[in-house]
């Protein structure tokens, strides 16, 4: 088998495993801050969550704080392949100094800062016709440079709640309850390639509102357990301003769990902030429906699928291949 013809047949067998959202192998949104434009499929249940620790210092009010915490989600999709239901949040402890009084004084803090619940739906999806996505099994270059279709993206909205439980000490003025909106964007570049846009407008119903986007650049490694990712996220409003860089990386156990770990640093000194994470990502997966075939796969196509699976079980043991021909 040459090599244009073998890489061409796991491309189609890729199209052939990637029809609906649901994907064999775990989607996390983890370790990156973005939400990824698709659903985790219906009748998936998905936790997401790891510790973190963040040291900040304010060049202007003379303090320094150590942050600990800890990051969770839960995803279930239900209904329908495009709709999931969301809980994520970050559960916070602080502990400060300040010196700019005489002696110093040391200060602790304790609360969630940030639970939200909400609904993601996804309207656009540019993947939903293979026929329309099928790779080209003569050429390598068009299979794996970005084409003008791949810069049409996957399109979701999301609305929720933030809950902001008892006398909060990060938040004193917020209310109870305010809303979340976001759209979610998700370009497949190459087939290991994916770029994530996250537009949020957040708290606008308050005095204080927020706009925060997203930008997330993911690459899968030729080793298909291992992925790493660039970020870049930035937050505006009328009481705090900033830009953040995070990197990091994510390593496949199982095909339904993942492990991960980033850095992060900001752009600011007021206060300037260093923050690291790891964290882990398990699904149960109850979702029953098979992929779909596509039709018009000549004899010869198939006798090369049937080669690309053997090779890809032995190099990705995580995977299941059993699509229908």
């Amino acid at each position: 088998m040459n090599k244009l013809r073998y890489f061409t047949a796991i491309l189609l067998l890729t199209v052939l495993n990637t029809q609906a959202q649901y994907t064999e192998v775990i989607n996390s949104n983890r370790p990156g801050a973005s939400y990824s434009a698709f659903a985790v499929g219906k009748n998936v249940v998905q936790g997401e969550g790891g510790f973190y620790y963040e040291r900040n210092d304010h060049s202007v009010l003379e303090t320094e704080g150590n942050r600990y915490g800890m990051d969770y989600a839960i995803r279930y999709g239900f209904l329908f392949e495009q709709l999931e239901l969301i809980l994520d949040g970050t559960y916070t402890k602080e502990n400060y100094t300040d010196f700019s009084m005489n002696p110093s004084v040391d200060y602790s803090r304790s609360n969630f800062t940030r639970n939200t619940i909400g609904a993601k739906y996804l309207i656009y999806d540019p993947y939903k016709n293979p026929e329309k996505n099928k790779p080209n099994l003569y050429s390598w270059r068009a299979n794996n440079h970005v084409q003008w279709r791949n810069l049409i993206p996957a399109v979701a909205v999301y609305a929720g709640a933030n809950f902001n439980f008892g006398d909060n000490p990060f938040y004193p003025e917020d209310p109870q309850v305010s809303p979340k909106v976001m759209i979610a964007t998700q370009n497949h570049l190459t087939p290991n390639w994916v770029l994530v846009m996250n537009f949020v407008y957040d708290k606008f119903t308050t005095d204080d509102p927020l706009f925060n986007y997203v930008i997330t650049l993911t690459h899968a490694l030729p080793d298909p357990r291992y992925s790493i990712f660039v970020e870049n996220q930035g937050y505006s409003s009328d009481s705090y301003s900033d830009g953040i860089f995070r990197a990091g990386a994510a390593r496949l156990f199982e095909k339904n769990m993942q492990v991960d770990a980033s850095l992060g640093i900001n752009i600011k000194d007021t206060p300037s902030r260093f923050f690291g994470s790891i964290g882990i990502s398990y699904r149960l997966d109850y979702h029953k429906d098979k992929p779909k075939q596509i039709d018009n796969v000549s004899d010869e196509d198939k006798e090369f699928i049937k080669e690309a699976k053997k090779k890809r079980r032995k190099k990705n043991p995580f995977e299941d291949l059993d699509t229908e021909e």
